[in-house]
C-alpha cells in the first residue's frame, strides 16, 4: 500500500487496520463501538442503526463492528460517524496508497437482513458502500 496500494477494511477488517492487534495502517487505532459511550446499541447481536454518512443519517446493517479513533493532526475522510460522534468509515492516506474501513455492513444484502429477521427503512441499498470504494480507490490509474 505505501507505493500506491489500497485496502478496504468491512467490519472485522476495519478492526484489522488498527494497532493492537492488527496491520498498523491507521493514524490511530480502533475499539469496538458497542463499549462507546452513548452507543445506540450495546450487544453482538445483528441489527440495524442509524449512522451520519456524508452529513446525512442514514440506516445500515451493524453487527459488533467498530469505530476509529485517529489521531487529532491524522490527514482523513470521515465518511461517517456513529450517533455518538465516533468515526464509523474513514478513508486515509498510507504512503502513496489509502485505506478505506468501515465499522457497519454497507455490503449488506437482502439475505443478511432477511436472515437475521431485520428490515432497513430505506430498503437495502448499496450506495454507502459504493462510496466508500469510491473514496479509496480514487486516483488508480485505469489500465
Amino acid at each position: 500500500m505505501r507505493e500506491g496500494g489500497r485496502y478496504l477494511g468491512f467490519c472485522m477488517g476495519g478492526y484489522l487496520a488498527g494497532r493492537d492487534p492488527g496491520f498498523g495502517l491507521l493514524p490511530g487505532d480502533t475499539g469496538a463501538y458497542t463499549a462507546t459511550r452513548g452507543a445506540s446499541v450495546r450487544t453482538a447481536d445483528d441489527t440495524v442503526i442509524t449512522v451520519r454518512w456524508r452529513g446525512r443519517q442514514r440506516h445500515v446493517y451493524f453487527q459488533d463492528g467498530p469505530y476509529f479513533a485517529l489521531e487529532k493532526a491524522a490527514d482523513s475522510t470521515v465518511l461517517a460517524t456513529y450517533g455518538n460522534g465516533r468515526a464509523a468509515a474513514v478513508v486515509v492516506p498510507y504512503g502513496a496508497g489509502k485505506v478505506g474501513v468501515v465499522g457497519p455492513h454497507p455490503e449488506a444484502d437482502r439475505s443478511w437482513y432477511e436472515d437475521a429477521g431485520l428490515t432497513n427503512p430505506e430498503g437495502v441499498r448499496f450506495d454507502l458502500g459504493h462510496d466508500l470504494v469510491a473514496v479509496t480507490t480514487k486516483g488508480i490509474p485505469r489500465r
